[in-house]
């Protein structure tokens, strides 16, 4: 594994301690993808023991979203929006794990330098867009 340097560290520190990501509803968002994602197509609940082919599929999409984006002419288009698959992967990693149960919470400790780097990459994009978005609905809600 790769070391991170003290600068790169605080700057990570200080990301993840942002109040912005101990928010509550976070928690029941997360909760609520969790349950969705394990649910089954015979419509059971996720708390019953039921197969994950559901999960197993949506992981498969995200691999042919990386395959996909092979064929993107526009070599900055390919990287970014690789970048962007890598980074939802992660967060779903992150959120099931890797066998797609959500028991084993080890994953944190062995996510690749990479994934992390694209799963903070897309959160600023992602970020950066709902901004954006905010502004834009102030400014409409202001002037009419």
């Amino acid at each position: 594994g790769g070391s991170i340097d003290a600068g790169a560290a605080a700057k990570l520190l200080e990301i993840l301690n942002h109040p912005l990501l101990d928010e509550p509803t976070h928690d029941v968002a997360s909760q609520k993808l969790h349950d969705h994602a394990l649910l089954a197509t015979s419509g059971t609940s996720a708390s019953t023991e039921s197969n994950n082919a559901p999960l197993w599929n949506a992981r498969m999409r995200t691999r042919e979203l990386m395959r996909i984006m092979n064929c993107v002419q526009c070599n900055k288009c390919r990287f970014h929006g690789k970048i962007a698959v890598l980074g939802l992967s992660t967060a779903f990693q992150i959120l099931l794990g890797r066998t797609g149960d959500g028991a084993d919470g080890g994953d944190l400790l062995v996510m690749h330098r990479v994934e992390l780097a694209a799963l903070m990459t897309t959160m600023s994009k992602y970020s950066t867009a709902s901004q954006l978005c905010s502004q834009k609905t102030a400014e409409i809600g202001s002037c009419c």
